[in-house]
């Protein structure tokens, strides 16, 4: 039989809500890495409907923002443990990416974000003169 008050077991679930635990985070996980010449970013939304999901960029700084809706009212609830409402994670961007050629993918419940580095951001060669010849150098 289902416990419907348990102020104990409620007061647990509100912290878990706030503060997250490691099974269910209360923010939107993410992974990042660098493959080659961009640095690939994945956010796990939790559950939602992919024309809720919102992404900006403002001064080097990308705002991923989804949204999964409040419960009907009208149900009768036994259970209702899954986060609700707007979910949102801001990831700070060195001055090295290019955030004009941010691509930016959603498949499988997976927002995927690729973040070029930018040219000026690259190795390149360098010509330095000396004597007779010339010799170019890594910088």
């Amino acid at each position: 039989m289902l416990m419907r008050t348990d102020p104990f077991r409620d007061l647990d679930r509100l912290t878990q809500q706030v503060f997250g635990t490691a099974a269910r985070p209360a923010v939107m996980p993410m992974d990042a890495w660098r493959a080659g010449d961009e640095f690939v970013v994945e956010f796990d939304p939790p559950g939602i409907d992919p024309e809720s999901l919102d992404l900006d960029i403002e001064r080097n700084v990308v705002t991923v923002r989804a949204r999964r809706p409040e419960l009907d009212s009208g149900r009768e609830m036994i259970a209702a443990e899954r986060s609700r409402g707007v979910f949102s994670r801001q990831l700070f961007l060195g001055e090295t990416l290019d955030t004009d050629r941010i691509r930016a993918d959603y498949t499988d419940g997976v927002l995927r974000l690729m973040i070029p580095v930018a040219e000026q951001a690259k190795p390149r060669k360098i010509e330095i003169a000396h004597g007779n010849g010339r010799k170019a150098i890594n910088v």
